[in-house]
């Protein structure tokens, strides 16, 4: 038996660092890989500031999209207030550091805590009244529109409908024309790392726990109060801060950049053409979806038509997400007669 104890506790010993490192190479290294690809975009586009403009948007409904992953891809809360949460981070961080004299990190952390706290205020309230996704749509729908509102009455604070110069931010680099793309993709890879950290922690536990059958997790054990308000309050973080860092990017906001068309409807549809609770779905429908309304727009008034045609197309084709379709795919190839594993 004294001959066995060695050999046992060396195995154990040899076989934590060999698996750990792969593991986590192989957990990052999607992030990794579609880093290198999106950093490639100024070497080729650099040197048109539409273009550019055009890819820092991208990026950022990106980043929209992982946030909301978070919050309805993880725990089913349909939050439609995507924009107005942003929106929330680029008017509270324009005004505190153009305004209060902030500095621009400072304001920006603040914003993001601020929508943050409505955020998780907002997962409270559906937990507290038992609300289906229904009713927590049309929930912070209503105070989408109500923020709408607000943006076009407090003119004094927020420049109603001419809209907001925001100046901090303006004479850095984040005003150039490259460098704001690189900080917004530099966000874009801080979020994915949190929703893969968040998945492979208790919480992710948890999250998959209640998005598959809300019932058997909470008789499980499950807390889905507040597993509800962790994922209220750190999707709303992100797209605060996003919003905000497109505030300061752009130096001009207005109630059409934080609108509901034009923020919650694409982020939605992006979110579904990727893959619904995957870790590269938003990233790919918001490439996707981005490539696609530039390509139409030569067509004018009809543009409209045809990306609503070719979207109807891509969602019959691809039901539950090109992620989805790509494993299933991988599976196939795998599992098939005559492949190398078969």
């Amino acid at each position: 038996m004294s001959d066995r104890l060695p050999e046992t506790g060396t195995a154990e010993v040899t076989a934590v660092p060999t698996r750990a490192p792969t593991s986590i190479i192989k957990s990052y290294l999607p992030i990794v890989i579609v880093a290198l690809l999106l950093a490639l975009v100024p070497l080729r586009y650099g040197d048109s500031r539409a273009t550019m403009g055009i890819a820092v948007a991208g990026v950022l409904f990106a980043a929209y999209a992982v946030a909301f992953n978070i919050i309805f891809g993880s725990t089913g809360q349909l939050f439609l207030c995507v924009g107005a949460l942003a929106g929330i981070g680029g008017y509270a961080s324009g005004i505190w550091a153009d305004r209060a004299g902030l500095p621009l990190l400072l304001a920006m952390v603040l914003a993001s805590a601020t929508s943050a706290v409505v955020g998780a205020a907002f997962s409270w309230v559906v937990v507290r009244r038992s609300l289906d996704v229904i009713f927590t749509g049309i929930l912070t729908l209503t105070f989408s529109l109500g923020f709408s509102n607000l943006i076009l009455g407090q003119r004094n604070w927020t420049g109603g409908e001419t809209g907001l110069v925001v100046d901090a931010g303006s004479g850095s680099f984040i005003g150039d024309r490259i460098p704001p793309y690189y900080v917004m993709l530099g966000l874009l890879v801080a979020f994915l790392v949190v929703y893969r950290l968040l998945q492979q922690s208790h919480i992710g536990w948890a999250f998959r726990a209640l998005r598959d059958d809300e019932v058997a997790a909470e008789l499980a054990g499950v807390d889905v109060a507040r597993y509800r308000i962790y994922a209220g309050a750190i999707g709303s973080a992100m797209l605060g801060m996003a919003g905000a860092l497109w505030a300061h990017s752009e130096g001009f906001i207005g109630p059409s950049t934080y609108a509901f068309g034009n923020v919650d409807v694409r982020v939605i549809v992006m979110l579904a053409f990727g893959g619904i609770g995957t870790l590269l779905g938003p990233v790919i429908g918001a490439v996707m979806l981005t490539v696609l309304d530039e390509a139409l727009i030569s067509f004018s008034q009809l543009r409209e038509v045809l990306y609503g045609a070719v979207i109807i197309t891509l969602f019959l084709g691809f039901k539950h997400g090109v992620m989805f379709e790509f494993r299933r795919l991988l599976t196939w190839r795998r599992d098939r007669p005559g492949s190398a594993d078969g």
